[in-house]
């Protein structure tokens, strides 16, 4: 065989398990019950914050611990402890992902993406009411 044979298909090899990989360490969307029943799997849940249950965050104590309550998208309640400090701005939230894994009944995020209302949203309103010119 010619080296150049060789060295293409070490090439294609290596691509292919850089491919295999990522596609397995990569995760999806999925809700509480679903993320229950693999707790060893990160998933993204998306949901909203329930208001009405009281935030565990004191940074005198502990500063990186921060953790609420959350309901998904099939209104399934869960924990959520996130290993980090409280958002700025996270009551406001209209929507919640939260990116993790359950383990003993509690969502452990090891990251949180929030939908904040947009500032912009009265202005959209306003300007299709306006006249053409």
């Amino acid at each position: 065989m010619k080296k150049s044979y060789i060295i293409g298909i070490v090439v294609i090899a290596a691509a292919f398990a850089i491919i295999v990989s990522t596609v397995s360490k990569s995760s999806t969307y999925a809700d509480f019950g679903t993320a229950a029943d693999h707790p060893g799997k990160v998933y993204h849940v998306v949901g909203t914050l329930n208001l009405d249950r009281p935030f565990e965050y004191d940074p005198e104590v502990n500063a990186n611990i921060f953790g609420f309550f959350m309901k998904d998208n099939n209104g399934v309640e869960y924990k959520v402890l996130y290993n980090g400090t409280k958002p700025q701005d996270f009551e406001k939230s209209e929507q919640i992902v939260i990116i993790g894994k359950m383990k003993d009944e509690v969502f452990v995020a090891s990251d949180i993406l929030m939908k904040c209302p947009s500032k912009y949203a009265g202005n959209e309103m306003q300007q299709q009411n306006l006249p053409n010119p």
